[in-house]
């Protein structure tokens, strides 16, 4: 494909969250006509995507997913790298990309989830498990994150890393607005094949890409929403230095530091589209989890609670639909930020085939 055939392509890319940002900085490198269109408001997104911690844990989740998550996962994890030191030097601001790992631990009543957690992991890695799975002592676990000076023994799960997604979403924003890229807020739409529709109106584009999370329902049988809660809670008394599991047979809490002193903490996942305010039982068990992982986060202050719902499909995985004209990407569930930049490569490449062929 020539430049000039590149810079005479249309693309349409509905949605505006975390896929549709990354299709069109990724598509827009290429030269393409890109136009967005984006149901809400860019600059205050109010999908999952805002709401998520920003974990990219491929290990954490190779328990209790298929070995295609964890596939995707680990390219994910050097596309974030490659992606973010670019997007660095366009903008000359930090992601706070940080690749140091996640500790899991449980507390001693608990100590066989974490075994079992052990043993099914290496059951699925294999050999490569003594590369990517320390096991630590209640020693080495407070060398490595001495917050967790009380626990007896953790999980170091080399190589997984955080993003934060408060200042990726924005800076993804303004490198859009700076390449030119059409953006249309405030602008819900129906997808077709070389056409999107909007307010009685139709508009013709070489190629549409959905990414609309659940605003897709309607054109993908089977899409639901699967609810989410978070809190952040500022602290400046307890310092994690990377993600932390908390391993419990009812729940499953994570907090994610950031390098404001605040910490995002979630852990429910719940069949029901519901977007009322966090619950009572939730921010009871947030908050009494937190508390067990270290007791001075008693005094830390709750900033913000988030509530969203993930997009899934029926069977939990990743969708991608390909029409002549056409691209559906949705369901990626709660595995957005794991995932993210392999499904948008995988996109990109169909995106270059369809406009080569009516080329």
């Amino acid at each position: 494909m020539t430049s000039e055939t590149k810079k005479k392509s249309k693309i349409a890319i509905a949605g505006g969250g975390l896929l549709g940002r990354l299709l069109a900085w990724r598509l827009s490198q290429q030269k393409f006509d890109i136009t967005v269109f984006e149901a809400g408001d860019l600059s205050t997104p109010s999908g999952a995507c805002w709401a998520a911690a920003g974990m990219i844990s491929p290990l954490s989740e190779l328990v209790r997913t298929e070995k295609q998550i964890y596939v995707q996962g680990l390219q994910s994890l050097k596309l974030w790298s490659e992606w973010c030191t670019q997007l660095e030097s366009q903008t000359g601001r930090s992601v706070e990309f940080r690749r140091a790992g996640s500790v899991l631990v449980a507390h001693g009543k608990d100590r066989n989830e974490l075994l079992q957690f052990l043993r099914e992991l290496q059951g699925k890695l294999g050999e490569s498990a003594k590369e990517q799975v320390e096991s630590l002592n209640s020693q080495a676990l407070a060398a490595l994150e001495p917050a967790l000076g009380s626990f007896e023994m953790g999980l170091y799960l080399r190589g997984e890393a955080d993003i934060n997604n408060h200042r990726l979403l924005p800076l993804l924003l303004n490198v859009l607005r700076q390449r030119g890229v059409t953006l249309r807020e405030r602008t819900p739409v129906s997808c077709h094949q070389k056409q999107i529709s909007f307010a009685g109106e139709q508009q013709q584009f070489d190629c549409v890409i959905d990414c609309r999370g659940l605003g897709a329902k309607e054109q993908i049988p089977g899409l639901r929403g699967v609810r989410g809660e978070v809190m952040v809670v500022e602290s400046h008394e307890v310092v994690l230095q990377r993600p932390v599991r908390l391993l419990h047979p009812r729940y499953k809490l994570y907090a994610v530091p950031r390098s404001d002193g605040r910490t995002v903490i979630g852990a429910t996942q719940i069949e029901s589209e519901d977007l009322s305010p966090i619950s009572l039982r939730s921010s009871m068990e947030l908050s009494s989890a937190l508390y067990s992982i270290n007791p001075a986060f008693a005094e830390a202050r709750i900033v913000e609670t988030r509530v969203n719902c993930r997009p899934a499909t029926e069977d939990n995985l990743p969708l991608i639909q390909n029409e002549e004209g056409l691209i559906r990407l949705n369901g990626l569930h709660r595995h957005g930020y794991l995932l993210a930049p392999a499904v948008v490569q995988q996109v990109e490449e169909q995106v270059a085939q369809q406009l080569l062929q009516v080329a």
